[in-house]
């Protein structure tokens, strides 16, 4: 059977919208300040816990942070 032309062109604009909304979800996860953001997020979460030595989760930060930093300045 074949289809109604009507109902393609539905079915292509629901296809393209759902293809907008994930390229922007996409950007907005790529972006370098939501990257960093998430980051020190997740680091401050981390360094509030008290079973983690705090030393070690700061040295780890500063290593991802500056190599976050190399990545972006090149």
């Amino acid at each position: 059977m074949a289809r109604d032309t009507g109902d393609i062109e539905r079915d292509i604009e629901k296809a393209r919208n759902q293809l907008a909304s994930t390229l922007d979800e996409l950007s907005l996860r790529a972006n370098p300040k939501t990257l960093v953001a998430n980051t020190k997020q997740t680091l401050v979460a981390k360094v509030t816990q008290p079973q983690v030595k705090k030393y070690a989760v700061i040295a780890v930060g500063a290593v991802v942070g500056l190599l976050v930093l190399r990545k972006v300045l090149r």
